[in-house]
Order: C-alpha cells, then sequence, then structure tokens
C-alpha cells in the first residue's frame, strides 16, 4: 500500500521488536508494547536529589543531551579531542600484527604500549621496566584491581575528600571503611592525615597529586616529601591516580617519581587525552606486584583490549601526538584563564587556581548548598555537579561544585547563573 517491500517492513518491525517497542504475537501480528513511554523514559527517573547516590553523576556523564549543557562534565570538549583522529589510525594497527587481533593479548598487555609507556613514566621522573606496567580497561579497571587485591571487607582506606567519586563506589562495593583526608588547594591536610594513620593504620590512600578531581589543585613538592615520610613511618601504600597526566607539566611534583614505586603505585590513563572509547590506561608499580596484578587481571578479564592498546601505541608513535599534546595543553591553559576571569566577574569563589586545569571547584555567590542550586540551574538546561557527589559523607551539605572550565565558557552558563542570581 505505501510501496514498501516486505522484508523492508519485516526488518523495521523486528528492529522496533530489539528495542523493545513492539511485542510479536504469532498468527496476530505485531503489537505496540504497553507501557512504552516508561520504559524509554526511564534512564531519567529520578530528580538531582538523587546526587548523593554516586552512580547518579555517572549516569549523567554517559547520557547524550544536547539541550543540555553539563558544565560539570569530567571530559574534556569533544571538539578538543577530534585532533587526534582515531579514524585514521586502523590500517596502520591491522599492519602491526593481523593474526593477534583475533586472539586474547598478553597478560600484561601489548608489550610494544608499555615500552612506550617505560619511555612516557621517564619523562615525568619514573623510572619503570615493561614487566613493571600493567595494562588495563582505562585508569577505572586500574583502581578496581588494586581494591580487589589490597582492600578486605572492612578495611580502613583513605581517600582525598572530596576526591573521585567512583572510587569511593568502588571501595563500598568491597565492604571498605573509607575515611576521608581533607583536600587543601596545595594537597592533602598533613594534620589530619598523620592523625588518621595513627588512629586507623589504613594500608592504602588513594589520592591525585597533579590536577585533581574535583578540586583542580596540584601538590607541592613540600606536602609531597611529607606525605612520604608519613609513608614510611606508617608502612602506608600509596595509590596516585594521574589520568590528566597529558593535560600537566612533567616538572610538577608526583608522589611516585620521588619514591621511585617503592611505596607507590601509579595509574595512568589515555581516556582523557585521547577518548574514553578507547579504554586504555595501565599500572606501574614494583615488579612482584605487577605480575600478581596481571594474574588477577586475567582471572577477571582474561585480557584487556589489544586493539585498543595497538591503536595507543601507533598514535604514540607518531610524530603528531607531542603536536596534538602540545596543542591540547595550550587549549586548556587559555580555556582554564578564562573560565577564571569569568568566576572573578560573577564574584564566584575559585578553590585552586593554577596555570590549566580541566576542572574548577568553585562556589558561585550566595550559595550555601549547591544541590538546590543544581536544581534551579537544571530548570534553565544547565547541568552542574553539586559537591554532595564528590564528598565521602555525601549528606554534607556543600557550596562546592565541579566545573569543567571548556563547558563554562559556553554562554549559556553565565547567562543561567545570572538568572538564578536576580530571583
Amino acid at each position: 500500500m505505501h510501496g514498501y517491500s516486505k522484508n523492508t517492513v519485516v526488518a523495521a518491525f523486528e528492529l522496533l521488536v530489539e528495542r523493545g517497542l513492539l511485542e510479536p504475537r504469532r498468527g496476530a501480528g505485531y503489537f505496540v508494547r504497553s507501557g512504552t513511554a516508561k520504559a524509554t523514559t526511564e534512564d531519567d527517573a529520578g530528580t538531582l536529589g538523587r546526587a548523593m547516590d554516586i552512580v547518579w553523576l555517572m549516569r549523567e556523564q554517559l547520557k547524550s543531551r544536547p539541550d543540555v549543557l553539563a558544565v560539570g562534565d569530567g571530559f574534556p570538549p569533544v571538539e578538543w579531542l577530534a585532533e587526534a583522529r582515531l579514524d585514521k589510525y586502523h590500517h596502520k594497527v591491522v599492519r602491526t600484527g593481523l593474526g593477534a587481533l583475533f586472539r586474547y593479548g598478553h597478560r600484561f598487555g601489548y608489550e610494544p604500549l608499555r615500552v612506550h609507556l617505560v619511555r612516557k613514566l621517564a619523562a615525568i621522573g619514573i623510572g619503570a621496566e615493561p614487566h613493571q606496567i600493567v595494562l588495563t580497561h582505562g585508569a577505572n579497571d586500574a583502581l578496581d584491581l588494586v581494591i580487589r587485591y589490597f582492600v578486605p571487607a572492612g578495611a580502613a582506606v583513605l581517600v582525598d575528600d572530596p576526591g573521585y567519586y567512583p572510587l569511593f563506589g568502588k571501595l563500598k562495593l568491597a565492604g571498605a571503611k573509607i575515611i576521608g583526608v581533607p583536600r587543601l588547594p596545595d594537597g592533602p591536610d598533613i594534620e589530619a592525615l598523620e592523625r588518621l594513620l595513627t588512629q586507623e593504620r589504613p594500608r592504602l590512600f588513594f589520592t591525585q597529586s597533579v590536577a585533581h578531581n574535583p578540586t583542580g589543585s596540584d601538590l607541592s613538592a613540600a606536602k609531597a616529601y611529607r606525605i612520604l615520610q608519613l609513608a614510611q613511618r606508617f608502612n602506608l601504600l600509596l595509590v596516585e591516580n594521574d589520568a590528566l597526566a597529558d593535560f600537566k607539566p612533567a616538572s610538577l611534583s608526583r608522589l611516585s617519581a620521588l619514591d621511585q614505586l617503592e611505596r607507590t603505585i601509579y595509574v595512568g590513563s589515555f581516556s582523557k587525552s585521547f577518548s574514553a572509547a578507547l579504554r586504555v590506561g595501565y599500572i606501574a608499580c614494583g615488579d612482584g606486584l605487577a605480575s600478581d596484578l596481571a594474574d588477577l587481571k586475567a582471572l577477571i578479564h582474561v585480557s584487556s583490549s589489544e586493539y585498543c592498546e595497538r591503536t595507543v601505541d601507533v598514535i604514540l608513535s607518531e610524530g603528531h601526538y607531542q603536536r596534538y599534546i602540545t596543542r591540547l595543553r595550550s587549549r586548556l591553559a587559555l580555556a582554564t584563564e578564562k573560565a577564571v576571569a569569568l568566576f572573578d566577574r560573577l564574584d564566584a569563589r575559585v578553590f585552586a587556581r593554577t596555570d590549566e586545569s580541566l576542572y574548577l571547584w568553585g562556589a558561585l555567590p550566595g550559595v550555601e548548598d549547591s544541590l538546590p542550586m543544581a536544581e534551579q540551574m537544571l530548570a534553565r538546561k544547565v547541568m552542574m555537579a553539586p559537591g554532595r557527589v564528590f564528598r565521602v559523607d555525601s549528606e554534607a551539605i556543600s557550596p562546592w561544585s565541579r566545573f569543567n572550565v571548556g563547558a563554562v565558557m559556553d554562554p549559556r552558563f553565565e547567562a543561567a547563573v545570572r538568572g538564578s542570581m536576580s530571583r
């Protein structure tokens, strides 16, 4: 009747069945499923009141909503990363070994990439050999492996507070006792850290020295030395998450560079600087621990994605990589400068002022609790990341929020803030 072939119509119906919109009834035809509207909007259920739930912000970051400006986004703007041109590397990846792409990879991960990482780590002062590096499915998988290996149920673990909220979720899943170490603009509060080490005797401290998420702060050299002294005194392992290393100068203080992986476990990633879709991260640590973590990884995943690892290796092998990273840092520095100037115009507080930072930890004027403010901003199509999400105690009222320096330069953000302030 409408000029379509029967095969096209059947294929369309099968696609709608797969999406849960239709149901086939033998001998009767296809019928619209009841409750379809509810099913398609299930992911949007709830409000910002769920910000105390760690999964809430993770869900929000995985959504694609062009009509909503996500100023709390955890990733750089897509246009910054587009220059990486991942589309041009496939044929080069295939040439590196077609047969191996159809088999599981090595338990440590693709060896040429690990050799590359030895040089990359050396550039920031960390000495390591390929057998000390385990490739993972991004930094989050690396953290998960460390938790599975070291943290039994009930164990006390230290984290930055505010800090990386997916880590809190992983530790809760493991049944750990999570203890927050207050984060200051130049790193952890040393007095609080020493007091907690004395009282709790934890085995691990998960921290971010450089480009801290969410505060954007960097660890000072003085505090780095003091932390390592405490680690020696209290037999503490330091897990250093450096997922944003490509965005920051190599000269900044890193615990793993000062310690040379004696009491430190270094976690890196290419998700922020290349693409989150690649899911390539890594752990650098002592060789015995690296072997154990590689075995644990094999039990959980069999192997990581050698195709993705080969892709990263090809990118690192090209001269374009250094030029790309240089441009990425220049963009970030300019965006940071403009974002700080914007916050100053708005009379907002900025927790830490650095030359380049993907995140600003900011408090908008007159805001005592960023959660209700986030509700108001969402009504104006602006999605914030309220401070409670990043606190160990998610019930604690916080005036702070995480802001992405690339996203806040969209005129919609300033207009929404000024509109809320004028109410």
